[in-house]
């Protein structure tokens, strides 16, 4: 899961009645995602949740954390630097950020030390830092110490020959105050101890030290406890952990690439040595040590975090993975498989109707199906899939090579620029490329997000089809809100639909071509796609309710989202509100919308919803009298994905399924009482409990009806 949770949302009401324009929209995208992040936290504040999950949530905050500062602090001190236009505003937005996460983080560790691991150990599972050693504890950890880490640590002295080491992003590392001279007769001040990558950062502690049956110790205890055997004859003062995180932006000009896979390996190892945004320091470092540590980062101290335990916390998320306790965990899923993919003829099922999968609560499995099958099948002549993020070991990107070795025609389009998943992107890419598969990289510019799939096949026509013994070639595609990444489709709510539609195919066929080839862009008749058609045809489905509404006739708007951030859209829904349109949006992450402002906003209510999966999927529902047009989308309301990417929103057209798209995207998210956030006209959130009468939880709702095999 990733992201989001909060109770309030510090943002001056004048400026948050208005879209997110210039000068508040870095506060409004700052200030929501961490807004989001204390509502992630707040399910590991909650009693409720099973306690192995509340740890992991705190997890999921502290790799958030992560990676809002690579990315979204780091472009706002670029800003700042650079001292354009928006260096006034990304600088107040930097101080607001420093005070809100350094608020969130104390929540996180004061949780942690003040409740979790004490909890944790009531059920068995015991984190022993070295003061509360006993003898035998303390000899195995120094006989661990000195034949499993003390041969890989390198200590570096700072002095004159011995300059301030190049720090990797987010790695761990030990800054030492010495006294005395060495054997060179050298007086000792600081050191720095770096931890390799290669170490494990959790040992477990053999059963018959530990009293409890999963005791576990933390690289850091050891490091710190025997530090002083790396520098033999000194006095060690202190022994603190820092951490610093670095912006990870690739640099890349788009008007200077001749090769782009070429041009992203040149830039991948300097993700690790790009500027310092954040530094993490263990609580009762001395402050003449942490200013040491600022000066060579060229930070300052709104950029230090001064924390009460581990500098990072994801690294317990190996805990969850080691104990085997399902009682203190979710229970397990065993998504379902729908009753028209039970066969084996898994064409001829998609043939007959369109299918809808709704995962985690449906099975991933019919869409590595869809592809191995094509990839196995000799009617099958060519496959085309897009690739966003997709997993180092992809079962799916396998079907792609085997088919590409087996003859058929395969192009991939692989979006390269995914952030943080370019090198497993580059990698499968080149495979592909060395069994015969086209590889391309979409548009210079514009990633490509659109999740499409294209199967095309021969068969014999079908009847009434025409005259004529030969065989035809039809085609099948796989339309999706999210990545195709098995893993993450257990973690991830996401809508899929396969369909035989050839108008829909056809459109998909055209993407394709845009996409691998040149040429003006030729007319969709179901697809809409960004940059192109999606952004105005949200605009005027929105207007078209608006237009209802002042007639007198019924309009409604309904979006699931997980950001809303576009000016143009933002005034639209402000205008179809005016009009006396209802609209429900539910929005997991940043909303810069604000609901229920007398006059501007009245008709219009904003909810997120935090559970146990990562609400994912985009859908669009506009009333438009009585034909419940519904669409599924990669594209969030966002400037990035309805103007500079290339996204598909596809219609539900089948009746039956647009009934279920409404009830299991919309309804039960607006019934739900326990993980629903509901959004004032401030900008603050607060979570909605029940009143009067059951407990109502979308995600659970959902699993009882889609995944009935699933323990609930």
């Amino acid at each position: 899961m990733t992201r989001d949770d909060s109770r309030t949302f510090d943002v001056d009401p004048d400026s948050a009645a208005a879209p997110a324009t210039d000068p508040d929209r870095y506060l409004n995208r700052e200030l929501g995602i961490l807004a989001f992040n204390e509502r992630v936290l707040a399910q590991a504040e909650d009693a409720d949740v099973p306690l192995l999950e509340r740890l992991r949530f705190l997890t999921i905050v502290s790799s958030n954390l992560d990676e809002f500062y690579e990315v979204r602090v780091a472009e706002l001190k670029e800003l700042v630097y650079a001292g354009l236009a928006d260096a006034q505003n990304a600088r107040q937005t930097l101080i607001e950020v420093s005070r809100r996460a350094d608020r969130l983080v104390g929540r996180q560790y004061q949780l942690l030390n003040g409740e979790l691991l004490p909890l944790l150990q009531r059920e068995g599972i015991a984190l022993h830092t070295s003061p509360t050693w006993d003898d035998a504890q303390a000899n195995w950890a120094e006989q661990v110490f000195m034949t499993e880490i003390e041969p890989l640590l390198t200590p570096i002295a700072l002095d004159p020959a011995h300059p301030f080491p190049r720090i990797l992003n987010k790695s761990l590392n030990f800054i030492v105050e010495l006294e005395g001279r060495d054997a060179f007769g050298r007086r000792a001040g600081i050191a720095v101890v770096q931890a390799p990558r290669l170490l494990p950062r959790l040992i477990r502690m053999p059963a018959g030290l530990s009293p409890y049956p999963y005791g576990v110790v933390l690289l850091t205890s050891f490091v710190q406890k025997f530090v002083d055997r790396l520098f033999q004859g000194m006095h060690v003062r202190s022994v603190h952990q820092f951490r610093v995180t670095r912006n990870s932006e690739l640099f890349v000009d788009d008007e200077d690439i001749t090769d782009l896979r070429v041009a992203l390996q040149g830039e991948l190892p300097q993700r690790h040595y790009g500027d310092a945004v954040r530094l993490e320091v263990s609580a009762g470092c001395p402050e003449s040590v942490i200013d040491r540590l600022l000066r060579e980062f060229e930070l300052n101290n709104d950029d230090c975090f001064r924390v009460d335990g581990p500098v990072n916390l994801n690294r317990l998320a190996q805990v969850i993975d080691l104990v085997d306790r399902p009682d203190l965990k979710f229970p397990v899923l065993e998504p379902a498989v729908p009753a028209d993919l039970r066969g084996d003829d898994l064409f001829a099922a998609i043939a007959r109707r369109d299918i809808l999968l709704h995962h985690p609560y449906q099975s991933f499995e019919p869409v590595m199906r869809f592809l191995a099958s094509a990839a196995n099948d000799p009617r099958v002549v060519a496959i085309k899939q897009t690739v966003y993020r997709t997993g180092a070991d992809s079962a799916l990107m396998e079907s792609l090579v085997s088919a590409a070795g087996a003859g058929k025609e395969v192009t991939v389009v692989v979006e390269l620029m995914a952030r943080f998943d370019e090198e497993t992107n580059i990698n499968w890419a080149a495979r592909l490329e060395q069994v015969g598969a086209h590889v391309v990289y979409g548009v210079v510019g514009h990633k490509t997000h659109a999740k499409m799939a294209m199967v095309l096949r021969r068969e014999k026509p079908s009847r009434g089809a025409g005259g004529g013994t030969g065989e035809v070639l039809r085609r099948y595609v796989h339309l999706g809100t999210g990545n195709y990444h098995p893993r993450t489709a257990r973690l991830y709510e996401d809508f899929g639909l396969l369909s035989a539609d050839p108008v829909l195919c056809a459109d998909v066929h055209e993407v394709f071509r845009r996409l691998t080839g040149v040429g003006q862009a030729g007319a969709l008749k179901a697809l809409l796609q960004a940059p192109f058609t999606l952004h105005d045809s949200v605009l005027a489905a929105i207007r078209r309710e608006r237009d209802h509404a002042a007639a007198g006739k019924k309009a409604y708007v309904a979006a699931k989202l997980n950001a809303l951030l576009e000016p143009t859209v933002i005034e639209a829904l402000y205008e179809a509100s005016r009009a006396g349109v209802r609209i429900d949006l539910i929005v997991r992450g940043v909303c810069a919308l604000r609901p229920g402002i007398a006059g501007l906003s009245d008709n219009i209510r904003v909810r997120s919803i935090v559970g146990r999966f990562l609400e994912h999927s985009r859908v669009y529902y506009f009333w438009n009298d009585g034909e419940r047009d519904v669409w599924l989308s990669s594209a969030d309301w966002m400037d990035r994905n309805l103007l500079r990417r290339v996204e598909v929103a596809f219609p539900v057209r089948d009746r039956r399924l647009k009934t279920r798209v409404i009830d299991e995207a919309i309804q039960q998210h607006l019934a739900d009482n326990v993980s629903a956030w509901i959004m004032d006209g401030d900008g603050g959130y607060t979570r909605r409990h029940p009143r009067r009468g059951l407990p109502r939880q979308s995600q659970q709702r959902l699993l009882q009806k889609l995944a009935p095999g699933s323990k609930t």
